[in-house]
């Protein structure tokens, strides 16, 4: 009778470990999946960021990241399924880069112009290429609202003390003009300003067009 009860027992321990058992394994073949996706995404921005979205390979980056291209796709479905995954990306390391107090403009223009230094030209590179990718075009255009409110937000001191309506509209499209990609690529590539240099023009033009709104 006693070995019938610790048999009973057993099993009823038994019973009692194995959902943990189950659990703890799932929990880890979910982490080891989402640190798979991870891997894959950081090597597809990384080809983003240094080459051209049409020469990036599906091979190229199962390679550095140490999968499959099978997995790729079924994961993601291609590289047009990456991009948003990689904007994600992307915009965390922009925002961490471009963090500054409210209203400093020397601060803004200095880390905005050293965020620019990195993945200005993979911005370009992208631009070029939206009318001929639907998901390009939809990734560029999400890139110009989130650039348009981080504007509005590091410059809110002043909008602030623009009545609102049209007037305010035209203060903040002429701040988000001037803290373009394309003005950055103007001074540093085209008139090949040095990085100080450009710093500087770029941080006279938000003086300049805050002074006239004053």
């Amino acid at each position: 009778m006693v070995f019938d009860v610790s048999i009973t027992n057993m099993k009823a321990s038994a019973a009692k470990t194995r959902p943990r058992r189950r659990e703890y394994t799932q929990t880890a073949r979910a982490e080891a999946a989402q640190e798979t996706g991870r891997r894959i995404v950081d090597a597809f921005v990384d080809r983003l960021v240094s080459g051209w979205f049409d020469e990036i390979t599906l091979d190229r980056i199962a390679d550095v990241a140490g999968v499959t291209v099978q997995t790729i796709i079924r994961r993601f479905g291609g590289k047009e399924g990456l991009l948003g995954d990689a904007v994600t990306v992307l915009k965390e390391r922009i925002t961490a880069q471009r963090g500054a107090p409210a209203g400093d403009v020397d601060t803004m223009v200095r880390n905005l112009y050293a965020d620019y230094e990195r993945t200005g030209d993979a911005v370009m590179r992208v631009l070029a290429l939206e009318l001929r990718h639907p998901v390009v075009t939809e990734i560029t255009n999400a890139g110009r609202r989130e650039h348009r409110l981080w504007v509005a937000d590091a410059m809110a001191p002043a909008l602030n003390k623009v009545p609102s309506g049209s007037q305010r509209h035209r203060f903040l499209d002429e701040l988000v003009i001037v803290t373009d990609v394309y003005t950055w690529k103007l001074l540093r590539r085209d008139m090949r300003h040095s990085l100080l240099d450009s710093t500087a023009i770029a941080t006279s033009m938000v003086h300049a067009v805050v002074a006239s709104h004053q």
